[in-house]
């Protein structure tokens, strides 16, 4: 009895071992495709080297199942370097959500994963099967990734800027527009300077008068990885809505 405790043991630790080297391996072999699978990109890239997610093929970065949508191109971080970002989504499934992913360039003319963000672009499609926004596009000048979304009918335009602030990628800038049934609406949102404007036009009116209110809210700082501009639209309504 003596000898087979220790003999337990000693195979209990060499199946833990085993399994720790195996999932080491797995990562090693597609770190990308398996920390998006996991939805721990921006954590695990916290944790370890860059050099993992390294490429001079931006594709190359793309994880398997998922194709490039759209793709920008310039100095995003104002390093002198052209950099890139991705909107990627699966290949097989459309109407799941889309990621932005944020490739920067090394100075050896490869390209580095540094941030993904899966909230930062709204659905695709409604459950109905119609796309929410036609067009889109993304791109990036004078260091700040601009996000223009167009729609005609109820969900309306929405533009979103971010720009690196400190290391970070951050909310600077958002703007909507709305046409509805007998008044037009725009916002427009600095959210570090806590500034917004609501503008609305009554088009029940032969001319057609305009109202614009400043609201001054509680200054915030957005990160693109966390960011939901639908949601940050909402939240800013309510706030006014209580006042």
């Amino acid at each position: 009895m003596k000898k087979i405790i220790p003999l337990l043991a000693f195979c209990l630790l060499y199946l833990s071992c085993k399994k720790d080297k195996k999932s080491a391996l797995d990562q090693k072999n597609n770190p990308v495709e398996k920390a998006i699978q996991q939805d721990t990109i921006n954590n695990f890239l916290a944790e370890q080297e860059t050099r993992s997610f390294k490429s001079r093929k931006p594709s190359d970065l793309v994880p398997d199942g998922y194709e490039i949508q759209y793709d920008a191109e310039g100095d995003l971080n104002r390093d002198g370097l052209s950099d890139i970002a991705l909107v990627i989504r699966k290949k097989e499934d459309t109407l799941a959500g889309r990621k932005i992913m944020i490739l920067l360039k090394n100075t050896d003319k490869t390209f580095r994963l540094h941030k993904i963000s899966d909230t930062v672009l709204p659905d695709e499609y409604n459950e109905a099967g119609y796309k929410m926004y036609d067009p889109e596009d993304i791109s990036i000048e004078k260091g700040e990734l601009s996000i223009n979304l167009y729609n005609a009918g109820p969900n309306g335009n929405q533009f979103s800027r971010f720009k690196y602030l400190n290391g970070d990628l951050i909310l600077t800038y958002i703007e909507t527009y709305n046409m509805g049934a007998g008044s037009h609406s725009a916002l427009y949102y600095e959210p570090m300077n806590g500034k917004l404007i609501l503008e609305t036009v009554n088009t029940m009116k032969e001319e057609m008068p305009s109202e614009s209110k400043t609201f001054h809210l509680k200054k915030e700082r957005y990160l693109f990885d966390k960011t939901s501009p639908e949601d940050i639209i909402q939240k800013v309504y309510g706030s006014v809505n209580d006042e």
